[in-house]
């Protein structure tokens, strides 16, 4: 190999190539440079196919990735999406569960508030046929005693009469006795009465 010092007198302005001395220009060059110059080219080639299957193994390469990235992504947004859609799936199962319970807890809740509404109403009822049924019995038991006061003071009043009549029989007694004693009694046919 040669160095730049050496290879600077040849790279120094030459003449016109295109003229006779040009040939043999080139003939001195490549007696030079020749050897090297092949070297070069067969290690530039060298370089070139190595450059050529490095840039095809890189390209394929990439290319296996890019797919093995592809599928990897694929597989993960299909993964996603079952989750996704399993999640939806129990979600919407549970909202109908939900409203199932909803509506079964409103039917539980209408039925028993008819239940309690017919259950006020029976005690209603009763109490009504309870308060009606005491109302005949205190009317009825009113009208017993109020009965008995009645016969009660229909008898004190006879008896009060039949006391009175006797006490215008004593009365007449007393009076007539009072007669005899002061001697102003006439003898009493009988049957007269003595008038108070």
């Amino acid at each position: 190999m040669t160095t730049s010092s050496e290879q600077e007198p040849l790279q120094a302005p030459a003449p016109d190539a295109d003229g006779p001395a040009g040939g043999n220009l080139d003939k001195v060059r490549d007696l030079l440079f020749g050897g090297q110059m092949r070297d070069y080219d067969r290690k530039f080639a060298r370089l070139e196919e190595r450059l050529i299957k490095d840039t095809a193994d890189l390209r394929d390469e990439v290319r296996k990735r890019l797919s093995a990235l592809e599928a990897y992504v694929k597989t993960e947004v299909e993964s996603l999406s079952d989750r996704l859609r399993a999640e939806q799936d129990g979600r919407a199962a549970a909202d109908k569960d939900l409203g199932r319970e909803l509506r079964d807890a409103s039917q539980a809740f209408d039925q028993k508030l008819s239940q309690l509404d017919d259950l006020v109403a029976r005690g209603q009822r009763e109490l009504r046929q309870q308060l009606h049924a005491q109302h005949q019995e205190l009317g009825d038991d009113i009208r017993q005693r109020v009965e008995a006061v009645l016969v009660r003071l229909a008898q004190e009043a006879q008896e009060l009469r039949s006391d009175k009549t006797d006490r215008r029989a004593l009365a007449a007694l007393l009076t007539e006795m009072a007669m005899r004693l002061n001697g102003d009694i006439r003898a009493l046919a009988p049957g007269d009465e003595v008038r108070v």
